[in-house]
């Protein structure tokens, strides 16, 4: 079980670019639609409301377009989810100035799968960089015990990548146990491999808990696994198990690996299951079949989660338990991010228990 950094006023902080999804109803498609459901989102923020709905202190590092009405519904919704926010704000520069990023995405319904388009000309989150924070002060006076950096934020930018690296570093000076998950982008690493294979590195030998999957580890770092694990979810966990032995040679600080496994059968109907290693021992959420609402944010909850039940020093058998619920529960809201009303409500998704509590 990971040593958590005690007397801290943040159980986890989160560095993210926020934006706006915008979805139609009814699961349609957006080129049939002309009506729109507009949400706050981040990949980071997404991990970060288990957390704060469950009653942790949670700190979002961010950034903000001056006067703009979409950084206004930003704040207003980081508020609502119980969450500190820090960031600075930007003079949008005109009309072709900054903003914050657009997801454009449907749901998909049934045998049609869901579409993302993400429209990011512009991020304000792209300028975030050390400058913007006291890092001393959030992590040597403040004190965070975990802090959560998604390789989506390193990729943005040559200064998000800077940021993310110093983040990591000063995290580590202070005993502020670190999760990264590496989430590779091929387009965000197109022509800057080199570059970014630096930065990423750096950030997992400095982590605590790593999470990805078999794509991420081997595009990112070069980390190869078995050469056959067959395309089944047993095959792929077994896989990921092969791929992870290798990983922990490269990377011996990080005690914790975690991912997801799914299995689409439609949109509508998922096998959800997930794998955990901590400190020696394999831990394994056998699949089992899910109703989907809307998939985005489901891979989030489960690393959401999974960091609640670390905060809350559960052993490791509780925290994939935790963790597996928290994505399955995720994936039935219209929010990419879950909003739990208790623990209770996540043990009953684990417990298999749909009955109505009155």
């Amino acid at each position: 079980m990971l040593k958590l950094k005690e007397n801290c006023k943040y159980a986890l902080a989160v560095p993210t670019s926020m934006g706006v999804r915008i979805t139609p109803p009814d699961g349609q498609p957006v080129e049939a639609s002309d009506t729109f459901f507009m949400q706050v989102t981040s990949a980071e923020t997404n991990v970060a409301s288990i957390s704060s709905y469950l009653g942790l202190p949670v700190k979002v590092l961010t950034k903000f377009v001056k006067g703009s009405p979409i950084s206004a519904m930003i704040k207003r919704n980081l508020r609502q989810r119980g969450m500190d926010v820090e960031g600075k704000e930007v003079e949008q520069g005109g009309p072709w100035g900054y903003r914050h990023q657009f997801n454009i995405a449907d749901s998909g319904y049934g045998l049609r799968g869901p579409r993302v388009h993400n429209d990011r000309a512009g991020e304000v989150g792209r300028t975030l960089c050390v400058e913007d924070f006291d890092l001393d002060r959030i992590f040597g006076e403040e004190g965070v015990q975990i802090i959560h950096m998604s390789g989506l934020v390193a990729a943005l930018s040559e200064q998000t990548g800077k940021f993310c690296l110093e983040l990591a570093r000063t995290a580590k000076k202070y005993g502020t146990r670190i999760c990264f998950d590496c989430n590779y982008r091929a387009s965000f690493w197109k022509g800057r491999e080199e570059e970014l294979g630096k930065i990423f590195f750096e950030i997992a030998s400095l982590s605590d808990i790593l999470v990805g999957n078999e794509e991420d580890f081997q595009l990112c770092f070069g980390i190869e696994g078995p050469e056959s694990g067959g395309k089944d979810i047993a095959g792929k966990m077994n896989s990921f198990k092969g791929l992870i032995e290798n990983a922990r040679k490269v990377f011996p600080n990080a005690s914790v690996f975690a991912t997801t496994l799914r299995q689409v059968i439609s949109t509508n109907r998922h096998l959800w299951g997930a794998i955990l290693f901590e400190e020696g021992e394999w831990y394994v959420a056998e699949p089992r079949e899910i109703g989907v609402l809307d998939r985005i944010g489901g891979g989030d909850g489960f690393v959401g989660g999974l960091l609640y039940a670390i905060n809350k020093g559960w052993n490791a058998d509780d925290q994939l338990g935790f963790a597996w619920a928290s994505g399955a529960i995720t994936t039935t809201f219209l929010t990419d991010y879950a909003q739990p009303a208790d623990e209770e409500q996540i043990w009953s998704v684990w417990k298999g228990n749909a009955r109505v509590k009155r």
